[in-house]
């Protein structure tokens, strides 16, 4: 597929990283001549110096020829009118926007007949909702969902203690309760995937990815992990873009304190926010910290746009007494090196909202995607479409099924065949509920069954997307 990236900044360089590996022709357009360099250094790729809102840059940049057009550079008004071009003078089939203010979310605004925009993606929305999941699961180092949130994939560090820490895998059916099955879809040993099975025994410090019904999922964390305090107070450093975003989320819910530096934007951001408590003030200043009584203070998140000033201040309210502290990192090497040390979990902004961008460029029956382990694995939500005529997946058992290894399907989502009682509102209406159902090998993948794929390796993504793609090649 022949896709033009317009933006080589952090979402960008992602989305690139991500498709070149997989026999795609890229190209990607920047003003910045140095950033292109860096990454034409790094990847496979074609590289363009210019403005990407001009149709004469887009047009060297091989868009007569695109098959779809990623824009995301940080105007949004630049990404609208590069759309607009596309669409209007070189009649690209698909066209991706990525876009900052919530103004311009408007499916009128981004019709066909407008800036014709097919997918519009909002990064700081994509974290915000992101942080607000590991605030349900304090315990959690990943928390993702599937299947419109029937599913749930939750990412843990194994502990010394916990039910199933020293004993094999199939020892947690013991410790479930009836009509409750889960899936540790992968383990990951000192940063090293293993491919789980029955007889594998999961170690202190082992990072585990658990799959169940989002119902069950907390009654499956208490194998692994001990449950933590529901969070109560939560303290944010940064009122930019992305913090004021989740101090609004979360302020009717939670205590929430929001330190800013700067005093106009913090101001504004009072003024906004009634339900947070706003202070002026350095997020790495001691005193500040202590004053404000830091160590009873159940969720820190360092949400400014400065690395270095995160992982220094969430690191003092993890030494400070935080029970649990997060740090946007937007640099990949600096969140590998943090997190399981003073920082419980080092986010990486451009790894979170690159999975609702991937999910509108996969080839094929894709409904979601979800990056893993700052872009390392993938878990993928595909749809089982055709027949066993025309697919390689529908009507076969999993034991029947290619072999691709460091991929494995973590559960099945299948539409109820009868219907059943569910409130809706204020009323009790008949209508069909999904199934969740954890497969085993002689479990039959049907048509329209929303199947859930653990690749532990992002190389084996193509393979995965290809086997639920349906063609009469199979007849």
């Amino acid at each position: 597929m022949r896709i033009i990236i317009l933006g080589a900044g952090q979402v960008g360089a992602s989305v690139a990283e991500a498709l070149a590996s997989e026999a795609n022709d890229i190209t990607i357009v920047d003003v910045d001549r140095e950033s292109l360099a860096q990454l034409a250094d790094r990847l496979d790729v074609r590289t363009l110096a210019g403005n990407a809102a001009y149709p004469s840059v887009l047009r060297d940049a091989g868009i007569e020829d695109a098959d779809m057009l990623v824009a995301v550079t940080q105007s949004d008004q630049t990404n609208l009118v590069a759309c607009k071009i596309a669409r209007s003078l070189f009649n690209v089939p698909t066209r991706i926007a990525r876009l900052r203010s919530p103004d311009f979310l408007d499916n009128d605004l981004l019709s066909k007949d407008n800036f014709a925009v097919d997918f519009a993606i909002c990064p700081e929305q994509d974290i915000t909702d992101y942080i607000c999941k590991l605030i349900q699961f304090p315990e959690a180092l990943q928390v993702l969902e599937f299947a419109n949130g029937v599913v749930t994939l939750v990412g843990v560090r194994a502990y010394q203690g916990g039910l199933l820490v020293g004993k094999p895998i199939r020892a947690m059916r013991e410790h479930l309760p009836a009509g409750v099955d889960a899936r540790i879809a992968a383990i990951f040993r000192e940063r090293q995937p293993i491919d789980p099975d029955g007889q594998t025994v999961v170690e202190p410090g082992d990072e585990v990815f658990l799959l169940a019904a989002t119902a069950h999922i907390r009654t499956v964390l208490k194998e692994l992990r001990r449950m933590l305090e529901p969070v109560r107070r939560v303290m944010i450093a940064g009122g930019g873009n992305i913090g004021s975003r989740v101090a609004a989320t979360l302020g009717s819910r939670y205590e929430v304190k929001l330190i800013e530096r700067d005093r106009r934007r913090a101001e504004q951001v009072a003024h906004r926010l009634s339900d947070t408590l706003v202070l002026v003030g350095e997020a790495t200043d001691e005193n500040l910290l202590t004053q404000e009584n830091i160590d009873e203070i159940d969720m820190f998140l360092a949400l400014t746009n400065d690395d270095e000033d995160n992982i220094m201040a969430a690191s003092l309210a993890k030494r400070l007494g935080c029970k649990r502290v997060l740090a946007l990192i937007n640099r990949r090497a600096y969140a590998d090196m943090v997190q399981g040390g003073p920082i419980d979990i080092g986010l990486s902004p451009a790894q979170v909202s690159i999975g609702s961008l991937l999910t509108h460029v996969r080839q094929g029956d894709v409904a979601r995607v979800h990056s893993l382990r700052r872009g390392a694995a993938e878990a993928l939500e595909l749809v089982a479409h055709g027949d066993a005529k025309t697919s390689k997946a529908v009507g076969r058992r999993i034991d029947e099924l290619p072999e691709i290894k460091g991929a494995r399907i973590g559960a099945i989502v299948r539409r109820g065949r009868e219907t059943e009682k569910v409130r809706k509102g204020s009323f009790l209406v008949d209508d069909y509920v999904d199934q969740v159902v954890i497969p085993h090998h002689d479990t039959v993948i049907e048509p329209d069954d929303h199947v859930i794929v653990f690749c532990t390796r992002k190389r084996e993504v193509p393979q995965v997307v290809k086997l639920f793609q349906v063609g009469f090649q199979f007849l």
